[in-house]
């Protein structure tokens, strides 16, 4: 039976991604080097079967949607606003450093000027997908520099999107439109001043709709939804509102997807209901992700390496080294923490999909010659393979400059962030308790250990990755640590190896077995005790170093019936007709 092309594509990029992905994280590389590999096999440039680059494009889009969506959910409003004071001129001194940049490297090899522009600026905006994965896997969106990376994110976005919509300008400009190549076309400067004023109008006439209006609209629908009582229709809903949100920004107003989608999750970040939405959207968010580096992988041309390596080794260094210089020298400026600055560069050393439009549109316009777009794709796969390889050196040099971080929080400038700005990068400073408790995750079921052991009077550290619980715990005089249980810096701060007791309450059985495992190698003595959902569950986590595993719904049964009497007659039918009903 003949199929189209889209299964095929979804199959065997799926599959490969798999194959590849588990390959890389077997050689302790990142998995998204498996990714981008899986891209190249099914690639137009390799021998063997070619997938359809447009329906993987199409499918790829749809990940960055569910991404930003979720990132949206995760980060409140008035968080991202406390960055804006260096994510805007940040952002705009990295994307002016970094098309300088290009455009330096362009002029020297002889391009035009108009061609430089444009390939500077493909240059010059970091990939959404890659930052949000990276920090998301690190648990880093909800510190102050997964704020400010998220809030530079956004601008930089605001910015490539008011540069697409003005390249057809500079096209007309230089007379690369026209049908005299090389003809300058006339445009007049208050027509150029216009299309800048209606642009930045449209974006924030959305941002200004989706803060007032959808921030009462959205919930709203979600509850309504809950309420029915269907998961499959709340999940539908979900989906709904973030492709419906994400497309209706990008037609009517003419931002980007991933913008659009962002602002639908952070309209909804503070209903009860967000981190639910959150849940339900995490499957699909993940394999349309995945498909995102399939498809970067698929545009890229291998034989760039052997045609141009100093032009490869350039746009590298333009990506991997200046941008982030310019970025750290930002955050410098405005003083802020060397932990958090580095944090910051160093979500900054690749390029993603704003590369891949700009340089497609650049061609099209005939702005840019292939050539460029074959450097730019070069240029996002030796950086997006690079850049968890920056975040790693941070992790091991993290020794060097913590110190000296912590001093600089310790003693905020007058001229730097504000008090309200202001993270504290001590939320791995190492408690000073022994023999105690640790609880990791302060949600339902740890809120509830935890108040039973204080009003024991035993000795109690929390372990919390969401910064507003920890806040709260803070203000109790409670010992909390903001961040990844398994990661070494936070167990060492919440010394693991001279606990007592470990109660791991959170819900995903995977996290709970990886935390068990680090917490049984760093202290043989310890009694782990920790939550699951199924019998087969348990095992994992008695397997991979737990003493104890409760499965909750059988410990709710349990409750249930102990409230139930086993005497009929002592049972009261509260409906007289249901009485009826059985005599």
């Amino acid at each position: 039976m003949p199929h189209s092309p889209l299964i095929p594509t979804i199959v065997i990029g799926l599959v490969l991604a798999f194959i590849l992905g588990t390959l890389a994280n077997r050689l302790r590389l990142s998995p998204l080097v498996g990714y981008l590999l899986a891209g190249v096999a099914v690639g137009p440039y390799t021998p063997g079967y070619v997938a359809d680059q447009t329906l993987a494009r199409d499918l790829a889009e749809i990940g960055v949607i569910l991404l930003m969506f979720g990132i949206g959910i995760q980060v409140a409003p008035k968080e991202l606003l406390s960055v804006r004071r260096i994510a805007i001129p940040g952002a705009v001194l990295q994307i002016f450093a970094a098309t300088a940049s290009g455009a330096g490297l362009a002029w020297a090899i002889g391009w035009p000027v108009e061609s430089g522009i444009v390939f500077g600026l493909t240059l010059s905006v970091a990939s959404t997908v890659v930052v949000t994965r990276i920090l998301d896997e690190r648990r880093q969106i909800d510190t102050q520099a997964g704020h400010i990376s998220i809030g530079w994110l956004i601008v930089e976005d605001l910015v490539m999107v008011l540069a697409i919509l003005l390249l057809p300008t500079l096209a007309e400009i230089t007379g690369s439109a026209g049908t005299s190549a090389g003809t300058p076309v006339a445009v007049s400067l208050p027509a150029i001043l216009t299309g800048i004023a209606i642009t930045i109008g449209k974006a924030a006439a959305f941002v200004a709709i989706m803060l007032v209006v959808g921030q009462r609209v959205i919930p709203w629908i979600l509850h309504y939804i809950a309420h029915t009582g269907s998961r499959e229709l709340f999940r539908l809903g979900v989906l709904a509102l973030a492709l419906g949100v994400a497309y209706g920004a990008a037609e009517l107003v003419g931002v980007s997807f991933a913008l659009g989608a962002f602002f639908a999750g952070l309209v909804l970040s503070e209903s009860q209901l967000s981190q639910r939405a959150a849940a339900e959207a995490l499957p699909l968010r993940d394999a349309f992700a995945v498909l995102f580096f399939v498809s970067v992988g698929m545009l890229f041309d291998p034989t760039i390496f052997i045609r141009e390596p100093w032009l490869v080794f350039g746009v590298v260094v333009v990506v991997t080294v200046i941008k982030p210089a310019a970025a750290f020298l930002a955050m410098h400026a405005f003083r802020y923490p060397l932990g958090v600055a580095l944090t910051v560069a160093a979500s900054r050393t690749q390029i993603g999909e704003f590369s891949f439009i700009l340089a497609g549109i650049g061609v099209g316009l005939g702005l840019l010659p292939e050539e460029g777009r074959d450097l730019v794709l070069a240029g996002a796969m030796v950086s997006i393979i690079a850049t968890p390889a920056f975040f790693l050196a941070l992790d091991r040099a993290k020794p060097l400059y913590a110190s000296a971080a912590d001093a600089a929080s310790a003693r905020p400038p007058a001229e730097g962030p504000t008090e309200t700005e202001t993270f504290s990068i001590g939320e791995t400073t190492p408690t000073d308790l022994a023999d105690h408790t640790i609880i990791v995750g302060f949600g339902r079921v740890g809120s509830v250990i935890c108040d039973a052991l204080l009003h024991e009077g035993r000795k109690i550290v929390v372990v919390e990755e969401r910064r507003a619980l920890t806040a709260q715990l803070n203000d109790r005089k409670i010992d909390v640590i903001c961040g990844h249980a398994p990661a070494p810096d936070v167990m060492k701060a919440a010394n693991f190896a001279s606990a007592q007791q470990l109660f791991i309450a959170v819900p995903d059985g995977f996290e709970a077995g990886q935390i068990a495992t680090q917490a049984r190698s760093a202290n043989p003595g310890l009694q782990i005790i920790a939550r699951a959902h199924s019998d087969e569950e348990a095992e994992h986590l008695r397997k991979y170093g737990a003493d104890i595993a409760i499965v909750a719904e059988r410990e709710l049964a349990q409750a249930m019936l102990a409230h139930v009497s086993t005497k009929s007659e002592e049972i009261k039918d509260p409906h007289p007709a249901a009485q009826e009903v059985r005599s």
